[in-house]
């Protein structure tokens, strides 16, 4: 099974931005056709209200994500078992990823870093979501994490480290 390839529908994002975020997710998992995410960017009220109306969580976040599949965690993603989910370019839709830019740059703030790297980092958080990724135990966390700092890594946005 080949590695992903990744593309992203995005709007507040450059073409060169999502092409870098793509390239650093490309190679994470295995898929048989290319793979397919939505990010997407509101305020602080918006986040809040998806978060209630979604989850019944009546607070702000920084993140949420809304897979389309479920079962993949490290699975290879055949395009055969999720045709529901194929576009009219071939590509697999794993999810939508939803990004409150305004905690995104508080966050950045308090964190010390910059405000692009928790953007980029919310943006692979959320596309991790999306793959079946989980950080419920510390067990989940850990590979999550490890993860994130993979793709990280590629971007030159690892702890520590500025572009």
């Amino acid at each position: 099974m080949p590695k992903a390839e990744f593309f992203a529908d995005c709007e507040g994002l450059s073409e060169e931005e999502t092409g870098r975020l793509c390239g650093a997710l490309s190679g994470i998992c295995e898929a048989d056709a290319p793979l397919l995410f939505e990010l997407v960017f509101v305020g602080g009220e918006e986040i809040r209200a998806l978060n209630q109306a979604q989850r019944g969580v009546d607070q702000v976040t920084d993140v949420l994500s809304f897979p389309t599949m479920d079962g993949i965690f490290n699975q290879p993603i055949k395009a055969a078992e999720h045709g529901e989910e194929i576009d009219e370019e071939g590509r697999i839709l794993i999810g939508s990823i939803v990004i409150n830019k305004e905690r995104a740059r508080e966050q950045a703030e308090l964190f010390g870093h910059s405000f692009e790297r928790e953007l980029y980092y919310l943006a692979v958080h959320g596309v991790l979501h999306c793959l079946g990724y989980d950080h419920e135990t510390d067990a989940d966390k850990k590979v999550m994490r490890e993860k994130e700092e993979e793709v990280m890594a590629k971007l030159h946005l690892s702890r520590g480290e500025e572009a």
